[in-house]
């Protein structure tokens, strides 16, 4: 019998350490690719990694071993602080609404993969939703948000537009900033606290692995973004 094969789906964050998986969850890896105009369109595979029942993701950003973690975090004095809200998203989320769609949006989830952008941006998009392309589009970028910071909905169905997600997660390469990107956590897997609570399973969330997230265990674009970076990104989609 192969040791952790009964063990649950379930990531545990270690206390200033790093990210525990088990129940056999798929890892693979995918890169951020753009149009002819340079917006992030889609993600592309590269590759998947042998099926392990349990593995140890590094979230320092030191390991010399990634994904896996080597013990990096102890030799640098890691502060894997969780600093995110624990709240549930819907209770959280601000409201942006045309005539059929509405957007839920929680900001401080923004992982800054961009996905939002293309043609003009997602709330552009959805003024423009009697536009077939338009609203083709917007559906496109909401379901395509790694982090699950936007939502977008159907106001006819009440129902949000969502793939199905196989529980897995996915370390991205963004190729546009030449950088290593977030642990894209897709599925619903359930995230256990270092101090054993547990946060609120999504579809979609992003688990930061370089270590800079102030909003940990959550990404928020740190691994190429300074804070005033972010703070001009805010202001030019009008978040300020």
């Amino acid at each position: 019998m192969i040791m952790g094969a009964n063990k649950k789906i379930m990531i545990k964050i270690i206390k200033d350490g790093p990210y525990r998986v088990t129940g056999g969850v798929p890892l693979l890896e995918q890169a951020i690719v753009t149009d002819d105009n340079g917006n992030t369109r889609e993600l592309i595979d590269i590759k998947e990694y042998p099926r392990q029942n349990t593995y140890i993701l590094c979230r320092c950003g030191s390991s010399n071993n990634k994904p896996y973690c080597d013990g990096a975090h102890r030799k640098i004095g890691f502060d894997g602080s969780e600093t995110a809200s624990r709240r549930p998203y819907m209770e959280r989320a601000e409201t942006f609404e045309s005539p059929d769609l509405k957007i839920t949006d929680v900001y401080e989830l923004c992982d800054h993969s961009r996905f939002c952008q293309r043609s003009g941006g997602i709330r552009n998009l959805i003024q423009k939703s009697d536009d077939p392309e338009a609203r083709q589009t917007a559906i496109e970028e909401a379901m395509i948000c790694p982090s699950g910071r936007l939502v977008l909905w159907d106001k006819k169905t009440g129902k949000p537009f969502e793939k199905e997600f196989e529980p897995s997660i996915v370390l991205v390469h963004d190729k546009q900033k030449g950088c290593e990107g977030p642990l894209w956590v897709r599925g619903y897997i359930p995230i256990e606290s270092a101090d054993g609570s547990m946060y609120e399973s999504r579809n979609r969330v992003t688990l930061c692995r370089c270590g800079k997230s102030e909003n940990k265990p959550y990404c928020d674009g740190s691994h190429w973004m300074t804070r005033e970076q972010k703070l001009e990104f805010r202001k030019k989609w009008g978040l300020e």
